[in-house]
């Protein structure tokens, strides 16, 4: 089977094959971590992060694993990128760490990453398998992002609030206000609104895709009509 292009691999990772907008992989930490993009954006970058390593080491490993003990393998390699992730942010962004809670150990469970493990790095060389990762990884964030900002502009009426948890005291002063003496919309920013926010989405994607459908038909000329004899029960037609 011959390996696919980048060009393949980006557009399956960023629209055609999306993790959370095409396979609804994830949804666990895309729903629950999504009520801000401060939150979105640092699971989005650990994920990413791990999603990348991940693959790249299985790929350097795949063909010495036993296919008994494969996907054990595979979740000891998650399982050890993810507490090193664990570590570096109780180091160094120990507040957004507390924020994210039970949701930073639980990508060793993402089915983004392991079901990237075994379907694409467990099969392809390393470049391709890492550059997969980064694709995907950048896929499944985006849509996160996208999810937080929205709950929270809708929810609080602001952008990048508390963005300090992250990248430290140089983003202090990074918040927008973009609706002054918002009241706020509390179903926003509960967990029923990051439903109704990835339906939307969801619902945008499938009609662009449709609009694409439509528009690539429309630029076909008319294929030609081929007069032809066709015998059925005894009829000439």
């Amino acid at each position: 089977m011959a390996s696919p292009s980048f060009r393949e691999i980006s557009l399956n990772g960023l629209w055609k094959n999306n993790p959370a907008l095409v396979q609804l992989l994830g949804l666990c930490p895309l729903l629950g971590t999504s009520n801000s993009t401060v939150n979105a954006l640092g699971l989005a970058l650990a994920s990413a992060i791990v999603l990348i390593c991940s693959n790249t080491a299985v790929s350097l490993v795949r063909g010495v694993v036993n296919t008994a003990v494969r996907l054990p393998a595979f979740v000891m390699i998650i399982a050890a990128l993810t507490t090193c992730i664990e570590l570096l942010m109780q180091a160094y962004t120990y507040e957004l760490y507390q924020i994210l809670g039970i949701f930073i150990p639980l990508i060793t469970t993402n089915c983004v990453i392991l079901g990237r493990a075994d379907a694409f790095a467990a099969k392809n060389d390393p470049l391709r398998a890492a550059y997969d990762g980064l694709v995907m990884g950048l896929g499944f964030g985006v849509v996160l992002v996208l999810i937080g900002a929205l709950r929270e502009l809708f929810g609080t009426g602001v952008l990048f609030a508390n963005m300090q948890l992250l990248f430290g005291p140089m983003a202090a002063g990074w918040q927008v206000t973009v609706f002054p003496g918002y009241p706020g919309f509390l179903l926003a920013i509960l967990p029923p609104g990051a439903f109704i926010v990835l339906g939307l989405l969801i619902a945008g994607k499938n009609r662009i895709d449709q609009a694409l459908v439509e528009r690539a038909r429309a630029k076909q000329p008319d294929a030609p009509v081929q007069s032809r004899r066709v015998r059925v029960t005894g009829v000439i037609e």
